[in-house]
């Protein structure tokens, strides 16, 4: 399908529909062949009544998910790891199922069950628990583990943050260096990416930031504010810091095939289908909009914060939508709308 001009009214109406929802503050930024649009409503500070700004950063959750994918795939490109190997290759005994491979943690097709299910049943007292505490990612899998497995390996998509966490495994025995270390020489240095940070376990995001909310279960509560927090929860399924800026950067480049081989990125662009709308490629999400053209990238929720960042195929055009609040899931059906502004215009 043509790519419309972005409908920048549309988009300002669906950050007003979030705001009114919950959200105390919303952002996009559209980088379209060189030309940039940019939108916001409301606060990223509810205390200092401070406007959001698309210069802020903020926790991107799950959109780290593809950093780590790319890491990896990098590492295959460099014949240190095999796509269809079995996990326990590589780290031995890990896993309960040789069965189980590389491609298979990527493409959320592993059967490991999601140990942040269990943590989050109920949001704030399910956060408050984890917001100081450092696990490492073996107490995570063993977490996992003690569940049975979703599906048999290879056999059906199921997300899982689990599969994230045996990648930043992955990542930090084929290197021998912390994810951290790993996206800072593989992806922030190269791209220049000046607001992008892994500071796990630390808690603080660093330079001026947009504040997130956490929504309670219990309607009409207050708002928690959930900035400082570890993330040791997630780490390399959803631990990263960014900015509107630095994720139409990071997209736009792995999209035009500057990250990785073009048969990687083949790779992971091998889609399966989750529903009518979206499919899973490896670290890597592919959205229908209405008006037939397709959008590559991810979402992430983390406590606090919402983002969606995607382009189109050709990296030519990029979009980052974030509401600084979670647990609402009104405002995160509502930022989905901001794919429909950005990519199929008026």
């Amino acid at each position: 399908a043509a790519l419309r001009a972005p409908d920048t009214a549309g988009l300002a109406a669906v950050l007003r529909s979030a705001v009114a929802q919950g959200a105390p503050g919303a952002l996009a930024r559209i980088d379209d062949h060189g030309r940039t649009y940019r939108v916001t409503r409301g606060v990223a500070d509810r205390a200092t009544g401070r406007a959001i700004s698309t210069g802020d950063r903020f926790r991107i959750g799950s959109v780290t998910k593809t950093f780590t994918t790319v890491v990896l795939l990098q590492l295959v490109d460099e014949h240190r790891l095999s796509l269809d190997a079995p996990v326990n290759r590589y780290l031995p005994g890990l896993l309960p199922d040789d069965r189980i491979t590389v491609r298979h943690v990527l493409s959320h097709r592993s059967g490991l069950y999601d140990y942040s299910d269990d943590m989050f049943a109920v949001s704030v007292s399910g956060f408050e628990a984890v917001r100081k505490k450092v696990f490492t990612y073996r107490q995570l899998v063993a977490l996992s583990l003690k569940k049975p497995r979703t599906n048999a390996p290879g056999a059906a998509y199921s997300y899982s943050n689990t599969n994230f966490v045996v990648a930043g495994l992955l990542v930090e025995k084929l290197t021998g260096q912390p994810v951290r270390t790993a996206y800072q020489h593989r992806i922030i240095k190269p791209l220049k990416l000046t607001d992008t940070f892994y500071v796990h376990p630390d808690t603080a995001i660093p330079g001026r930031h947009t504040r997130g909310y956490l929504t309670p279960d219990r309607a009409g509560a207050p708002l928690v504010d959930a900035t400082a927090q570890t993330v040791s929860w997630a780490q390399s399924a959803g631990a990263l810091i960014s900015s509107a800026r630095d994720l139409d950067v990071f997209y736009g480049a792995l999209l035009k095939g500057r990250l990785m081989s073009p048969a990687r990125l083949a790779d992971m662009e091998r889609f399966t289908k989750v529903n009518s709308t979206t499919a899973y490629g490896l670290g890597l999400r592919r959205r229908q909009l209405s008006c037939g053209v397709s959008v590559y990238g991810h979402t992430g929720a983390v406590q606090g914060y919402y983002t969606y960042a995607f382009g189109t195929k050709d990296g030519g055009r990029t979009l980052t939508a974030m509401a600084n609040t979670s647990n609402n899931a009104k405002v995160l059906g509502t930022l989905a709308g901001a794919l429909e502004s950005a990519f199929c215009g008026k």
